[in-house]
């Protein structure tokens, strides 16, 4: 049995562990990236099912990101050719025309001025106006009070602040819950805002991504190959059974065949449920794992459709209030191109349709599209519901504190992930920032 050594082991081939393995074959250490399912990418990822592609869920690329797009510069993959630019979203209002607002203040200003003085059919200027004090009480208890912040929920905190109830389901709801797919009631205002805080230096650059491929073939496995090239090791269907921890000190990996591999540190970049799973054994009565051990984690669900024709006439982010739509777009032009057809959807909330089967999840879903004006009756070919029971940290309040620092009191142990602490929240720049900050610590 081989038992190869290596200068970091990184468990986890999703963007976190992609990042902290470039930057350190980048730095020229000798690095192994374990992966246990079939392809990269972990949360983004895309696979093929049955003869159906798929992605891991409904992703979009944030124009303000600053660590990600250094990280794929430095695997020669160039953003114009990954991404197709929107500078506008949409909300979808029972059967109305869209509520249409620009988010882009430089590459599409005029959009984004008609959205804040238009839309009057939804927003009267006494609901826009709601919003103010909102978001400037929002952002300044981001910077000074944040545990308190995230003891409310959104809901909670809007109602405080006397936000209108149009104001709130047409633009709060969509912008919370179409993202991170938890009921208003259920949803820290600490995460909402922040959100948007980390961008305000960068706001110019605000626009939208749509990937113009599947997340694993134009982003992650572009990742692996440069990280391969530069003398190191990618391997999927590797599983991580076990940690090898001796005298005080992780030392390797034990695969599940029982294989090991040998390092000088090991960076788990799992999920959280996945690094609990590896850790307990060892570190359960540890007072420093204690409050990372107690922060639980959150399911989502994505619903993905292969149409007979494109479900709706462009392919845009938008957002569905008052219906399990909580977010969606049409991707037959963009990620799915060979398709005639082609509808991803985050369904919220999740719980609702874990235990469903897919057969089931697809009726209501039909039925509540048509509540927005989206009729698919007959238009389906093919159909997958893609469950992430364990891949997501809770972001309902309450939770922040508990998330740990990527640096442990364990010789040879590092963390990465975005449930780590850096500034983000369960997205694709989190999950770079902590690779990046866990591959420092490895050097």
């Amino acid at each position: 049995m081989r038992n190869e050594k290596f200068d970091a082991i990184i468990v986890g081939g999703g963007l976190a562990g992609l990042t902290a393995g470039l930057e350190l074959a980048t730095a020229k250490r000798r690095v192994l990236v374990l992966e246990a399912e079939k392809v990269v990418g972990g949360r983004t990822s895309s696979y093929c099912d049955e003869g159906m592609e798929i992605e891991s869920g409904f992703h979009r690329f944030i124009g303000y990101y600053s660590v990600l797009p250094k990280v794929l510069e430095k695997a020669d993959v160039n953003l114009d050719d990954l991404l197709m630019w929107e500078e506008k979203i949409h909300v979808r209002i029972k059967d109305k025309k869209p509520l249409i607002l620009g988010l882009s203040p430089v590459h599409g200003f005029f959009k984004m001025l008609k959205g804040i003085i238009g839309n009057s059919d939804y927003l009267s200027v006494k609901d826009k106006s709601s919003l103010i004090p909102f978001f400037i009480s929002g952002f300044k208890d981001y910077l000074l009070n944040p545990e308190k912040l995230d003891q409310v929920s959104i809901k909670e905190y809007a109602k405080k602040h006397h936000v209108s109830d149009k104001a709130f389901h047409y633009l709060v709801v969509p912008l919370s819950s179409g993202i991170f797919f938890l009921p208003p009631d259920r949803y820290s205002a600490y995460v909402f805002f922040g959100l948007f805080a980390p961008a305000i230096p960068r706001f110019y650059k605000m626009r939208i991504g749509a990937f113009l491929g599947g997340m694993t073939e134009v982003m992650c496995q572009p990742i692996a190959d440069k990280i391969t090239s530069l003398g190191s090791s990618v391997r999927t269907r590797h599983k991580v059974g076990s940690l090898i921890y001796e005298k005080n000190k992780i030392k390797g990996v034990r695969l599940e065949d029982g294989q090991q591999f040998q390092s000088k540190c090991v960076i788990l970049a799992t999920t959280l449920f996945s690094a609990r799973q590896l850790l307990q054994p060892y570190f359960k009565d540890h007072e420093w794992f204690k409050p990372m051990f107690q922060l639980t984690h959150m399911p989502a669900v994505a619903f993905q459709m292969e149409l007979t024709e494109p479900a709706l006439p462009m392919d845009i982010t938008t957002f569905g209030p008052f219906t399990c739509w909580a977010s969606f777009a049409e991707q037959s032009r963009t990620t799915f191109q060979k398709s005639k057809g082609r509808l991803s959807l985050i369904l919220s909330p999740p719980e609702k349709y874990l235990e469903r089967t897919p057969k089931e999840t697809m009726e209501i879903v039909l039925e509540e599209g048509k509540k927005i004006g989206i009729d698919l009756t007959g238009k389906v070919l093919d159909y997958r519901k893609v469950d992430h029971l364990y891949d997501f940290h809770n972001l309902e309040p309450g939770n922040q504190a508990l998330r740990p620092e990527q640096k442990t009191p364990i010789k040879g142990l590092i963390l990465a992930g975005d449930y780590t602490k850096q500034p983000y929240f369960a997205t694709m720049e989190s999950a770079a920032i902590s690779g990046v900050k866990a591959a420092k610590l490895a050097r």
